[in-house]
């Protein structure tokens, strides 16, 4: 597959037409996850009809105390996916929403750092997180969507939103299996302000499934996104960058581009999805 850089809907590019699906429930199943001794909560949508069906992973942001998982998030992603015949997974992870009384938040806890050792520290914590337990959990997540039964094992992806979006790309380094991977708004806060992230994510995409990178033109930075893409252009390797106009009036609007704005990038994602997870 050749690489390139959309700037049309993905759709026309590839001359691919989605299947139509009938409508899903909007009603989730509560599912437990477990990762080493914790029992962690997800949300799964299934669609209509018969499966083996193609899945996805979706990988949160980073939540804490002062800044909360909104509760209406995974239903703003979950029926969407469903309708287009995905069965979708949103696990929460420690401290966060569901997952609440399973430990401290990664939010959390890159918050104390900051306050006690500045920037670094911050830095520090989070790529421990991302790299250690953070990433161990989501594993956890891709292993429970693997052996359900109405799931292709052979047919997964996985995507994430910020934090959840540099976990998406660790994940689909580590796992050879996945088919595609969808980073919204990945790392765009903290690009500039860490080094051994952007070093650990340029590292990431040597050996990743073909990955789409979503951006809003109002999100934090899209260098991230820029860098990452320019890097497996360099590499030869398949990949897709779609810089979408601002949402909203603010950084942290553009940034949430993929809760506020589905209808938005909702016909590229899907066509690249299904490019890679139906043939």
């Amino acid at each position: 597959m050749n690489t390139r850089v959309v700037v049309l809907a993905l759709a026309a590019v590839a001359g691919f037409a989605a299947p139509m699906y009938g409508q899903a429930s909007a009603r989730p199943d509560t599912v437990v996850v477990k990762s080493g001794a914790l029992r962690l909560h997800a949300l799964l949508w299934r669609p209509q009809g018969r499966g083996p069906f193609p899945a996805v992973l979706f990988n949160h942001g980073s939540y804490g105390s002062t800044v909360p998982i909104r509760p209406d998030e995974p239903g703003v992603l979950g029926p969407v996916f469903a309708e287009h015949g995905y069965v979708f997974i949103f696990p929460f992870r420690r401290g966060v929403g569901l997952s609440a009384d399973q430990g401290v938040a990664d939010g959390d806890l890159m918050a104390r750092a900051l306050a006690a050792d500045g920037q670094e520290g911050r830095n520090r914590v989070q790529l421990e997180l991302l790299t250690g337990e953070e990433l161990d959990e989501a594993v956890a997540g891709l292993a429970f969507l693997r052996a359900l039964p109405e799931v292709d094992p052979d047919r997964i992806a996985v995507a994430g939103h910020s934090f959840g979006g540099s976990l998406t790309l660790l994940l689909a380094a580590r796992d050879a299996m996945l088919r595609a991977a969808v980073v919204f708004s990945g790392a765009a806060y903290s690009w500039n302000l860490s080094p051994e992230l952007r070093s650990r994510l340029l590292a990431a995409v040597r050996h990743t499934a073909p990955v789409y990178f979503v951006h809003a033109a109002n999100d934090y930075s899209i260098s991230s996104g820029k860098a990452l893409a320019a890097e497996m252009q360099r590499l030869g390797r398949p990949h897709w960058l779609k810089i979408y106009p601002a949402a909203g009036r603010s950084a942290r609007e553009g940034h949430n581009l993929v809760f506020r704005n589905v209808a938005t990038w909702e016909p590229d994602v899907f066509a690249f999805l299904d490019s890679r997870l139906r043939h």
